[in-house]
C-alpha cells in the first residue's frame, strides 16, 4: 500500500499550471469532464509517479483551502529553487537554515489558491524522504 498523490482543487487551471510549472512540475496527463471537473496530473522530473492532481471545476464552489496544512517538496538546492521561482515571478519567503551544521534548508511559498508549500533541502546523506530514523532520538 502507498499514497499515490494528492488532489488539490484550483480556481484557475492555467494559472495553477504556470505556478506548479515554475516549481518544476510537468503536466503528464489530463482527464477532462469527470464528476469533479478536469483533472490535471503533475509529476516532477525524475519521479516515477504523479504527485499532484489539480482538480478544476469552474462551475463548482469557490476554492478555499481547508484541511491541508502544507505540502512538502524536496529540492536539491533551496537557493537555486528560490532563483528559479523568482525568475518566473513566483514570490516566496526568505530561505531559512534550520541546522547550519547539517546544511538543512527550507523555503515557504503559497500557491495561487492559498495552499502552502514547503521546499526542503535535506542535509547531505539524508534519506530521500522522512523516515522513522528522523525521530530516533526522541
Amino acid at each position: 500500500m502507498r499514497t499515490l498523490h494528492v488532489g488539490l482543487r484550483v480556481s484557475d487551471l492555467e494559472r495553477s499550471l504556470r505556478f506548479y510549472g515554475a516549481l518544476g512540475y510537468d503536466e503528464v496527463g489530463r482527464v477532462p469532464e469527470t464528476e469533479f471537473g478536469t483533472l490535471s496530473m503533475l509529476q516532477l522530473p525524475g519521479d516515477e509517479f504523479v504527485a499532484i492532481e489539480l482538480v478544476h471545476d469552474p462551475a463548482g464552489a469557490p476554492v478555499a483551502p481547508s484541511g491541508i496544512n502544507h505540502l512538502v517538496v524536496q529540492v536539491e538546492s533551496v537557493a537555486e529553487a528560490a532563483q528559479r521561482l523568482a525568475a518566473h515571478g513566483v514570490e516566496a519567503e526568505e530561505p531559512r537554515c534550520l541546522d547550519p551544521e547539517a546544511d538543512f534548508w527550507t523555503l515557504w511559498l503559497t500557491d495561487p489558491d492559498g495552499y502552502r508549500l514547503e521546499l526542503v533541502q535535506w542535509p547531505s546523506g539524508h534519506a530521500p524522504g522522512m523516515t522513522a530514523a528522523d525521530f530516533a532520538d526522541e
